[in-house]
């Protein structure tokens, strides 16, 4: 079977899910899934990302991400990356722990119908799953966004945006009367146990758009580059990417009055590269061994122990 295409273009609006590998757990206790989203939060500062929707399962996760520029590659690759490291050593495993590539669907922002049953599909997940009982209430599953949606924006993610959702759902104001409203409304689906349409064969199965008879159309003016090798990541994006990157190293030279030229000669180790290097891997995906070799910091491996040492000695 072809791998799925990835399709990034700036203001993609995409649901993406993964499951353990095997189908096993992904998420132990609380403590893995509080640590899901200390991670999710940093990939949107550095793929500048926004959420409209999350959801987090046992073995599985769903999310309904837009990317105002097209990172969704670069950003779920360190997403996935960073929390299986963290997995591992925590549960004390080694290897996979998704099951290959996660699945991602891009939908039609254009249209208010398809971002409302995208989230709606990801909200209701928990009663689908029968983990909403009797007399009780979607809100009640701690680990969806839906939950956020129904508290104050000083209660909620930085990260989570809800004002397009709560738009499409007529709600104008973002307060406690419209907060009310899309309670009722949801709450009323989910003991209704309602069905989605034929949205469940379309998540997973081997679709890969959700939008209008012209949303393809659409799409090939959109889309920057059609992916060419097997990671998908086009060359164009990459150096968008790299730009951004040479971008941020020539504003920190000159914050620290460093010239560009005496950047080079500087030690491996020197306090400015990593403050460079430190600065990039907090508001970019690129790889270590990029930032290493641009800012002639010799080996990767060195650069992520000195990275490491000045992290630790920050926090004491």
């Amino acid at each position: 079977m072809p791998r799925q295409l990835r399709i990034e273009y700036e203001g993609a609006i995409y649901h993406v899910m993964n499951r353990g590998d095997h189908g096993e757990n992904i998420f132990f206790d609380d403590h893995d899934r509080e640590t899901f989203l200390k991670i999710l939060g940093a990939a949107c500062v550095k793929a500048d990302w926004q959420v409209h929707a999350f959801c987090l399962m046992k073995n599985h996760f769903h999310l309904v991400l837009e990317t105002p520029k097209p990172t969704l590659v670069a950003g779920m690759k360190w997403l996935m990356g960073v929390y299986t490291q963290r997995f591992n050593i925590r549960h004390q495993k080694h290897g996979h722990l998704f099951a290959g590539r996660y699945k991602s669907l891009i939908v039609d922002g254009s249209e208010s119908y398809y971002l409302r049953k995208v989230c709606d599909y990801v909200h209701l997940n928990p009663a689908k799953a029968g983990l909403i009982g009797k007399g009780e209430f979607l809100e009640d599953y701690r680990w969806s966004s839906f939950r956020g949606y129904l508290q104050p924006p000083c209660h909620r993610f930085p990260w989570l945006r809800v004002d397009r959702l709560l738009g499409e759902y007529g709600i104008q104001e973002d307060n406690a009367v419209g907060r009310r409203k899309l309670s009722r409304l949801m709450n009323q689906r989910c003991h209704e146990n309602e069905k989605l349409d034929d949205l469940t064969d379309q998540f997973i199965g081997r679709n890969w758009k959700l939008g209008t008879k012209d949303f393809l159309e659409r799409l090939q003016e959109k889309i920057i580059a059609l992916p060419k090798k097997e990671n998908h990541i086009s060359a164009e994006c990459n150096e968008t990417v790299k730009e951004l990157g040479r971008r941020l190293i020539r504003e920190k030279l000159k914050e620290l009055k460093i010239k560009p030229t005496i950047l080079k000669s500087l030690p491996l180790t020197h306090p400015a590269k990593i403050k460079i290097a430190a600065f990039l891997r907090e508001q970019t995906t690129l790889p270590i061994k990029w930032i290493a070799h641009e800012i002639n910091a010799g080996n990767p491996r060195t650069l992520a122990v000195a990275l490491y040492r000045n992290k630790k000695a920050l926090l004491n």
